[in-house]
């Protein structure tokens, strides 16, 4: 009787233990999650909040450095030019105005979101400035010129796609009509080849970019969705099928950055962040497009496709090349965050596996190994044209806190900080 008497307390006891063990485990795990969580908002924080700080909403003669809050109160030859550079009308603003939005919409900050409405508003108060002073220039001479000059893609599609954001918290007739503008241009003038895919009429006449999946989807998913007309999400599903089909390697699973309409050849660079302006634009038509659309499973299919393309590039700190096969390319940040981003979305919205969620936490974590600890960004490649040398591509620089990036990692960190715990 004692024997077991003892077996049982043993029995007991080790039971004890084991629960005592696991019940420590989960607090621990909960406790790393949470500090985790804690880190990841704080980062958030110093990022935007620099922005904050840096976004005078003021204009500076070149000349003699004289500072304006209306331009018309500038002489006559003054070069003004937006004294924070987050305050321009270009495709990388229109990113950092999504990107302000989400991420009150997840830390609920209104300042954030309150930026973006103030950003545009700064826009079409003043650009009419500068279209009647430099009306005959080249557009990248002067302020606000994609936001009159509307040529190609980038002109209009990632500013208008936050013009509809703004619009939908801040209605105001006058957006309505630019964003009307945009899609014109998109369904009527934007060149495209003879099956309707977008593309550009230079560096080599009707290149097609992989960029400007992005440029093009961005708007017309969010087109369609405050429209109603389903001509939007047509195109846009269009635009993402083409795209694929003239882009997408199969044996490696990437994008080429462009491909040449008149030799029918890809170009020679497997680039990050055209990669992640394309994963963007399919997770970005998915959000929007209608759960009967007739294109929606072929849409998915190719995401899930192109985000297990990108995961067999991925390096052990969790960050991808400047060059996705190439591992003497340099490790590029905005191309991580762009492609975390599109993972942690998809994870979220079920586009794809949960099982899939470690190549976002990893990439976040590669991400954040690239911010300074005063909230500046390392590793962001500058803007960049498509080139048939591939050592253009490994040469780029990358500048400290290149407004390229900024917007991304705001978009990757907002969406970790939704994953499930």
């Amino acid at each position: 009787m004692r024997i077991k008497y003892l077996l049982k307390s043993e029995y007991k006891f080790f039971l004890f233990l084991l629960i005592s063990v696991i019940t420590s485990l989960f607090a621990f795990c909960g406790s790393s999650d949470n500090q985790n969580q804690m880190d990841t908002e704080q980062t958030l924080r110093k990022i935007a909040d620099n922005v904050l700080e840096s976004a005078t909403f003021r204009f500076v003669d070149r000349k003699s450095g004289i500072q304006f809050s209306d331009p018309e109160e500038a002489p006559p030859d003054a070069d003004l030019w937006p004294e924070s550079p987050y305050t321009d009308w270009r495709y990388w603003n229109g990113v950092l105005n999504i990107a302000m939005i989400r991420l009150d919409s997840v830390l609920n900050e209104p300042p954030y979101s309150n930026f973006a409405l103030k950003n545009i508003a700064f826009g079409f108060d003043n650009y009419p400035y500068f279209e009647k002073k430099h009306k005959d220039q080249n557009k990248w001479s002067y302020p606000f010129g994609q936001r009159f000059i509307l040529e190609e893609l980038d002109d209009g599609g990632a500013m208008g796609a936050s013009v509809i954001e703004v619009n939908r918290r801040d209605p105001q007739k006058r957006y309505e009509e630019y964003i009307n503008q945009v899609a014109a241009h998109m369904l009527n003038h934007q060149t495209r080849l003879e099956d309707g895919t977008f593309v550009r009429a230079f560096p080599v006449k009707w290149t097609l970019w992989a960029d400007d999946l992005y440029m093009g989807v961005s708007f017309l998913a969010r087109m369609g969705a405050w429209s109603g007309d389903s001509r939007y999400f047509d195109d846009a599903a269009r635009q993402v099928i083409h795209f694929h089909q003239y882009l997408f390697d199969e044996q490696k699973g990437l994008m080429c950055h462009n491909w040449y309409s008149d030799n029918e050849r890809p170009g020679v660079a497997f680039w990050g962040r055209a990669n992640g302006w394309a994963l963007l634009a399919q997770v970005d038509l998915l959000d929007c497009l209608p759960e009967n659309h007739p294109q929606r499973s072929t849409l998915l299919n190719l995401l899930q496709r192109h985000i297990l393309g990108i995961a067999r590039f991925q390096g052990s700190e969790g960050l991808w090349h400047q060059l996705l096969d190439k591992t003497d390319s340099y490790l590029e940040t905005s191309a991580t965050a762009m492609f975390t981003y599109s993972v942690a979305r998809a994870v979220n919205r079920g586009y794809i596996e949960s099982r899939y969620v470690s190549i976002a936490q990893n990439g976040w974590k590669g991400v954040l190994s690239k911010i300074r600890p005063d909230g500046q960004i390392e590793g962001v490649c500058t803007g960049t044209v498509v080139s048939d040398n591939l050592v253009d591509y490994y040469h780029r620089p990358a500048p400290l806190n290149d407004i390229h990036g900024i917007g991304f990692v705001l978009l990757a960190g907002s969406e970790v900080l939704r994953l499930p715990k």
